[in-house]
């Protein structure tokens, strides 16, 4: 199946950048020859905020445009609401053949899965059992180009509807930040282990009232891997993650059945 398929789909867009960020357009645009499209997505930017949802304070939603296949909303909760609020008040029959979240504008390779909203959409998604992916560009730049995630997006999109995949499972992927014709192609592999290694800066305001900031880089912890996303994406390959909802620590569980408590 492909964006050529006969068969129209119902697909579901949202993202962690806001309604009005450009890789939300460029992503609406690589998914809209496949079907019907249903786009939620917060007003404002929810960067980080992980699979954080709105309870202290009531969720609104508006409609911004409908067309023939197209119907995009925002509200002013976060991804993980915007997924919730979807499949209770906007897709039609609670049933959608595809979830994409993205485009972000900035890398969600490593560690920052842990913190990314792009991709806690996307945990959102399987739990609803949708077949889901997150697309994330290594630009943060507002007009960044986002013309080879389109392009290539379609081909691992085209791969995820034709071939059986795990429910329980959703993709990150990430692109380069390289022009269409510099794309080395795509890489199917793991996680590097990492870590941001963050500390809040002591600051003071014109009132003399003290603040903190939050500063930091990401560390990787195996820079000379080279089967990781990290390694990839700097040789200019585009990355492809699989994820999965199971956090359990296997090896570790087999060792600690035999502990006496």
């Amino acid at each position: 199946m492909n964006c050529n398929s006969e068969k129209k789909l119902q697909i579901f867009v949202t993202n962690d950048d806001g309604v009005n960020a450009k890789g939300l357009a460029a992503l609406i645009e690589m998914v809209q020859p496949y079907g019907d499209v249903y786009v939620l997505a917060p007003m404002f930017g929810n960067s980080g905020m992980s699979q954080a949802v709105t309870i202290h304070t009531p969720v609104r939603m508006k409609k911004i445009s409908e067309t023939e296949n197209l119907k995009i909303y925002a509200c002013t909760g976060t991804p993980t609401d915007c997924v919730k609020l979807a499949f209770s008040h906007v897709l039609p029959h609670k049933k959608i053949d595809l979830l994409v979240s993205g485009i972000n504008h900035g890398s969600n390779s490593s560690a920052s899965v842990l913190y990314s909203a792009t991709l806690a959409a996307t945990t959102e998604g399987i739990m609803y059992d949708t077949p889901s992916i997150g697309f994330s560009l290594c630009d943060h730049n507002d007009d960044a180009d986002f013309s080879a995630c389109i392009q290539f997006g379609r081909k691992i999109i085209d791969k995820v509807l034709t071939e059986k995949f795990g429910a329980e499972s959703f993709l990150n992927v990430n692109f380069p930040k390289l022009p269409l014709d510099e794309l080395k192609g795509i890489k199917i592999c793991r996680q590097a282990k990492g870590a941001w290694r963050e500390e809040f800066e002591k600051r003071t305001d014109p009132q003399g009232m003290d603040y903190y900031w939050l500063t930091g880089e990401y560390v990787n912890e195996e820079p000379d891997a080279t089967d990781t996303d990290e390694a990839w994406l700097a040789k200019g390959y585009a990355t492809v993650v699989p994820h999965t909802l199971d956090r359990t620590n296997y090896a570790e569980l087999e060792k600690m059945k035999k502990w006496i408590l």
